[in-house]
């Protein structure tokens, strides 16, 4: 039996796999204090008696868990999966020493209960460790280009940090470590009011209001449909590799071309405004998933428009509710 404990598992991307690995016979246990997940999320399988939900800070010790992991049965596998951490601007940036804290000392709590039950672990870092990058696409050997000091600076040296501690972790125990560099995914389960592109850029249209663009739009990023990202987790915590791999569509847009098409697919008559650009936000984001796709055999299978269209779906349900 393998038993799945995943952190986040009530927010977007953790919600998601907590299904996907249901689907494989996996007991899930899924870790979530909700200061930006839902339970809506978890709704459809929070009745499974392969799933268990426990309301948890990873910043405070996983006691907790021990009553709901069997370590005496050597059948027994464990993985655990680390997403634990508000990742949209406006979450990481409403308490910037909160996010600070998950990331390190979250991190670490995750990383000594892995220790505890011998788990496999998997880190979600992100390409926000790339910063602005002077290079494109960005490969997992860049370095980066991060301003320690910016207003985006508390989720990006959270995941610096947090990648250090696991290959320190895994340098010292010899823990089965891996890390994910995620790039921007969307889908399903997306909080609409998380203020990231597609979101704001679906609600807009389907609402007729303004599309928002800042600066001029040229700025690049590369969507990643949910179930490629999930699929990529699954495929690394299942590898012998350790990482880092960047999981991501290298299908690279500019923002007035997601704009324009995500018009398109609405049917809206909303027209784009400009605003100011915020501060440090990057000018490309674009993976190079050579290295997963050489070691891993992974590759995102899900179209934009496909995936769009799937999106925009779910969130024209969500408004009909409300």
């Amino acid at each position: 039996m393998i038993t799945s404990i995943i952190t986040g598992g009530t927010g977007f991307i953790g919600s998601n796999l907590c299904v996907y690995l249901l689907s494989k016979g996996h007991k899930v246990i899924c870790i979530d204090n909700n200061f930006t997940g839902s339970m809506e999320n978890i709704k459809d399988v929070i009745d499974n008696d392969m799933f268990t939900f426990i309301i948890h800070d990873v910043v405070e010790p996983f006691t907790i868990l021990d009553k709901y992991i069997d370590t005496d049965n050597k059948n027994n596998k464990f993985y655990l999966y680390h997403l634990a951490c508000p990742a949209s601007p406006p979450a990481y940036q409403k308490d910037p020493i909160k996010t600070l804290q998950t990331g390190f000392i979250g991190t670490m709590n995750a990383l000594e209960y892995a220790v505890k039950i011998n788990a496999k672990f998997l880190f979600t870092s992100t390409s926000e460790i790339y910063g602005d990058p002077t290079i494109s696409p960005q490969t997992e050997t860049y370095w980066g280009n991060v301003n320690t000091l910016g207003p985006r600076s508390c989720y990006d040296e959270s995941k610096r940090i947090g990648e250090t501690l696991v290959m320190e972790y895994k340098n010292k125990y010899n823990l089965d470590t891996k890390i994910a560099r995620l790039f921007n995914t969307y889908g399903p389960r997306m909080d609409p009011n998380d203020g990231r592109v597609v979101s704001n850029f679906i609600n807009q249209c389907i609402r007729s209001q303004d599309i928002t663009v800042y600066g001029e739009g040229k700025q690049t990023r590369s969507l990643c449909y949910i179930t490629d990202t999930v699929n990529g987790l699954y495929q690394l915590i299942n590898s012998s590799e350790f990482g880092p791999f960047n999981i991501g569509n290298p299908h690279e847009q500019t923002i007035i071309e997601i704009a324009d098409k995500i018009k398109i697919l609405t049917n809206s008559k909303s027209t784009v405004v400009f605003k100011e650009l915020p501060q440090d936000d990057p000018m490309q984001r674009c993976p190079d998933i050579s290295k997963i796709t050489s070691l891993l055999q992974w590759t995102p299978q899900v179209s934009f428009e496909a995936g769009m269209k799937l999106t925009i779906e779910y969130y024209t349900s969500i408004m009909k509710k409300i």
